[in-house]
């Protein structure tokens, strides 16, 4: 059985994909690959993104920060939500 989708807040706004307007999102982390750290040996060191992909369409967008919170369908979004209809 797949993976539930979440819900997005960007801050306090909903967010929906930029392609087909879904609203359930799968996350996962992202490596952000550099040349440098891979010649010597130091992909660990790396930064990672926030992936989101869409349950719809596939369509993978990127965070960095700490802006992105994830919410459960069942509880729907926070208190404050703009957007969020």
């Amino acid at each position: 059985m797949a993976r539930a989708g979440s819900l997005v807040t960007i801050g306090t706004a909903a967010f929906r994909c930029l392609v087909c307007g879904n609203r359930q999102f799968w996350d996962r982390a992202i490596k952000l690959n550099t040349t440098a750290t891979e010649i010597f040996g130091l992909d660990w060191a790396n930064r990672s993104s926030l992936g989101l992909i869409c349950c719809r369409c596939g369509y993978v967008h990127e965070f960095l920060g700490d802006q992105v919170a994830l919410w459960t369908e069942a509880n729907g979004y926070p208190e404050g939500t703009n957007n969020a209809e």
